[in-house]
């Protein structure tokens, strides 16, 4: 029988209003997986108001970050516990391979909830007390209020954990709206913060359309501030939207990553690792290495090894621990994939590896693309320039360093990028020209909540994780106290009387 999913609002199980409901396809298959009620503009409402009213008059904000803590350290062992429901409904919602969702995915949310533990123990001392002048001055850092969380359907457990932990750890409250294609671990989590004791309305999940209940918390006054992941269109729109009363925003956007391998690199570990850069999760990453700049001293061998293992990868549904690479997330994705590719050819360059659907045995309508390489390639190209979201890659050689860095950041994007390298001197000043937010050296999707992560350029504004990230969901206050009170002379920048002229 078809499971069914309800919204979580003011610490309860509720249907939408409208009792509209929706299909979870399994990208693997095709076919239902479970159903889920379909939030709406006055679902966005309710959970905004419960979480307003957890904010202006419930205990969370007013605690102590080591109060706090213990409650995320209670969600970490409750994913704990529950990892092998939440790895499955990934793995059957979001086609996440068994691999990924009993590896990454729980094992990023549990240290992403455990690291805002930290942080909230840690930080919640004020500033030390400064006398000058007769005054004394500190600074409060406090929580902004009700934050809206809007995430994406290529990692939906990692990105709810990634809004949910440094939001309630601040001290916030928070409504999480998950992509209609992936939202069951979000509504899981929400079960488990409730189930973890959090205070009723502190942690919201509703899953809706972006046009309707995803607008309606972005538009809504009793929103704060907007947290969003997902395409540099839609984080436009939210920034238009959240201008209308000045609502922060940190958004993490689109990407086109540029892995640069120098003529010093590893061939065949750096072969491994651009192929792990871009078809990892069938590339739906935003910051997959998706342009792989190659020297041109080394570029025919390197080409010739990466085409080889590209072919070797195995493509298989994502509830088999065999597979390599599972399917993308929808028809409508394998259909841009596709138009992707059609397009690489018409402007000339060369498809080395896939370019095509992949069939799967036993999984006829399920959503499969092969690990596609392309060589030829200019810089300029679409399939160089737009992202794609699907395992596409784009081979382009290079002369020395500086054209490198040239090409790498000749992108509208600058979220991620990485150098392959036996000379960590040399890495170390091409990783520092680029321009992104994370560049790995001898490495890729490397992410730790420790330390920030986000974009230059049009991939986005702020910082999730660490430190960088938390200081994200915090007002500072500066607080002055005049020390003399009455007992000193009036102040002189207190007298407003105007001397007189003399004729």
């Amino acid at each position: 029988m078809t499971e069914r999913f309800q919204l979580w609002i003011g610490g309860e199980s509720s249907g939408a209003t409208s009792g509209e409901t929706f299909d979870s396809i399994d990208p693997s298959t095709g076919e239902v997986y479970a159903q889920v009620a379909k939030a709406g503009k006055d679902d966005a409402v309710r959970a905004a108001q419960a979480a307003r009213t957890a904010f202006d008059e419930g205990p969370w904000p007013k605690m102590r970050g080591r109060e706090r803590a213990q409650y995320l350290l209670k969600v970490a062992e409750l994913v704990k516990q529950n990892a092998g429901r939440l790895a499955e409904l990934e793995t059957n919602d979001a086609g996440h391979t068994i691999r990924m969702s009993k590896g990454a995915d729980i094992g990023m949310v549990i240290s992403t909830f455990r690291v805002f533990a930290e942080i909230a123990v840690r930080e919640e001392d004020e500033a030390p007390l400064t006398r000058s002048q007769g005054s004394m001055n500190y600074i409060r850092r406090e929580p902004i209020g009700v934050c809206a969380a809007i995430t994406p359907w290529n990692f939906p457990m990692q990105m709810a954990a990634w809004k949910i932990a440094p939001a309630i750890a601040a001290g916030n409250t928070v409504v999480v709206k998950p992509a209609l294609l992936a939202p069951l671990t979000h509504l899981e989590l929400g079960r488990l913060c409730v189930e973890a004791g959090l205070p009723a309305g502190v942690v919201n999940v509703i899953a809706g359309s972006g046009a309707d209940a995803g607008e309606a918390l972005v538009d809504s006054p009793l929103v704060d501030r907007v947290a969003f992941t997902g395409s540099t269109e839609v984080g436009r729109r939210i920034m238009q939207l959240a201008s209308g009363n000045i609502k922060k925003c940190t958004l993490e956007l689109g990407g086109k990553s540029a892995a640069i391998v120098l003529d010093d690199a590893d061939l065949d570990y750096a072969v491994d690792g651009a192929l792990w850069g871009i078809f990892f999760h069938a590339g739906q990453v935003c910051s997959a290495g998706t342009r792989l700049f190659v020297q041109r001293s080394i570029h025919e061998v390197f080409l010739a090894g990466l085409v080889k293992r590209a072919d070797g990868i195995r493509v298989g549904s994502a509830a088999e621990p065999a597979s390599d690479m599972g399917p993308v997330i929808s028809k409508g994705q394998l259909e841009t994939v596709e138009r992707y590719v059609a397009t690489g050819r018409d402007e000339g360059a060369d498809v080395l590896a896939g370019g095509e659907r992949a069939m799967v045995e036993g999984h006829d309508g399920g959503f499969y693309f092969q690990p596609t390489i392309f060589g030829g390639v200019d810089n300029s190209m679409r399939i160089a320039q737009e992202e794609i979201f699907g395992p596409v890659l784009a081979v382009i050689p290079f002369e020395d360093d500086e054209e490198a860095v040239r090409l790498a950041n000749r992108s509208i994007y600058g979220l991620a990028g990485g150098v392959w390298s036996g000379d960590n001197a040399r890495a170390v000043k091409v990783a520092e020209r680029l321009r992104t937010g994370t560049v790995w050296i001898n490495d890729w999707h490397m992410i730790n909540p420790r330390y920030p992560f986000g974009g230059y350029k049009q991939s986005g504004l702020g910082r999730e994780h660490g430190e960088v990230g938390f200081d994200e969901y915090r007002e500072i206050k500066h607080i002055h106290l005049d020390l003399a009170g009455p007992n000193r002379a009036r102040h002189p920048w207190w007298d407003l009387s105007v001397p007189k002229r003399s004729d």
